[in-house]
């Protein structure tokens, strides 16, 4: 089928006109998704990271169709047009963390809404905590997870930067405060340039330009994150700083961790001690990439191997032993 030049395609206007769908969950609880990519192909969910939207998915679209891939991109809880994870009756005091649900729960909604049995993960930066809890708990339905400059658990990070620490003592012991500068940022973001949100992911040392396509829908993924409402992005923050309480062990599937060794937000430092406590982790460090930059230039390397590993489960039981697990081979750069 034809397909469109990966090279020149404008994301913006990709995620204006993709399909969207809203699902109801159980407690009158709603899951918002948009599609990119290949309509038929093979099924795998994208999650963006604090704050974000379904949006940045547009990001794939090219790539995604030139492989055969079908991204589901939700807004995650809180975002969007998502419900927000329910806060416990019992929470009566600033520092009480809000209950999460499994992730789990809207990766099945969304597989079940496609009658997909499994999928591949691509999480990126703090949509890594969804995905690596999704992956320990359904190993049966999670086929490979491709985290992309992603946040790490607190444990696992050597220094976190100022701008986090601050955001989430925010969002920890003045709630209220941190909703404020959410919404007035999303305000201004509306009304000035996209450099104004494209900083905030970007670093001076990074190599690489941001397309002007690109910046634009950086802009308009975190106004759509934060202007309807921002319990996704303060729930987000009020955990970044807590145990994951995560089983890694539980993971079957590989895990590559594609993190940029220019990325000012998420420091590689923690990519790498990650690496070391998740049994089927491999990092790939990309050379002179920032946060956003990282996302850029792994995409299509990421859809290649979500495309291997769907390809190896389809065909395992008449292909022979399977070939090295990415846990078994070395740590590589890209």
């Amino acid at each position: 089928m034809p397909t469109r030049d990966a090279s020149s395609f404008d994301p913006r206007e990709v995620a204006e006109s993709a399909e969207s769908k809203t699902l109801a969950l159980e407690g009158g609880r709603r899951l918002a998704y948009a599609e990119y990519g290949d309509s038929d192909g093979i099924p795998v969910v994208f999650l963006h990271g604090a704050p974000g939207s379904h949006l940045l998915g547009a990001l794939f679209d090219a790539s995604a169709e030139e492989r055969g891939i079908r991204v589901l991109a939700p807004d995650r809880p809180g975002y969007g047009c998502s419900s927000p994870r329910p806060t416990p009756e019992e929470s009566d005091g600033p520092s009480q963390r809000p209950a999460t649900p499994a992730p789990a729960e809207f990766f099945d909604a969304l597989l079940d809404d496609i009658g997909a049995q499994s999928a591949g993960l691509v999480a990126f930066s703090g949509g890594s905590r969804d995905a690596l809890a999704v992956a320990a708990a359904r190993p049966d339905r999670v086929r490979h997870v491709s985290v992309v400059a992603g946040a790490v658990p607190p444990e696992a990070s050597e220094e976190t930067p100022r701008t986090q620490r601050l955001l989430s003592w925010l969002a920890t012991n003045a709630p209220a405060v941190l909703n404020y500068l959410f919404r007035g940022q999303a305000w201004l973001a509306e009304r000035l340039d996209p450099s104004l949100v494209v900083a905030q992911y970007t670093a001076d040392d990074a190599t690489g330009a941001v397309p002007d396509g690109v910046a634009a829908l950086v802009r308009d993924d975190f106004v759509a994150a934060v202007s309807r409402s921002r319990r996704g992005v303060l729930d987000d923050f009020r955990s970044a700083a807590a145990p994951w309480d995560i089983s890694f062990d539980d993971i079957e599937a590989d895990v590559s961790l594609w993190h940029g060794d220019a990325d000012t937000n998420v420091p590689i430092a923690g990519a790498r001690r990650l690496e070391s406590e998740v049994p089927a982790a491999r990092l790939r460090e990309v050379r002179g990439a920032d946060h956003l930059r990282t996302l850029l230039r792994s995409a299509p390397g990421v859809l290649d191997e979500q495309r291997r590993a769907a390809g190896s489960l389809d065909s395992d039981a008449s292909d022979g032993p399977p070939g090295p697990t990415a846990a078994a081979e070395s740590h590589h750069r890209v």
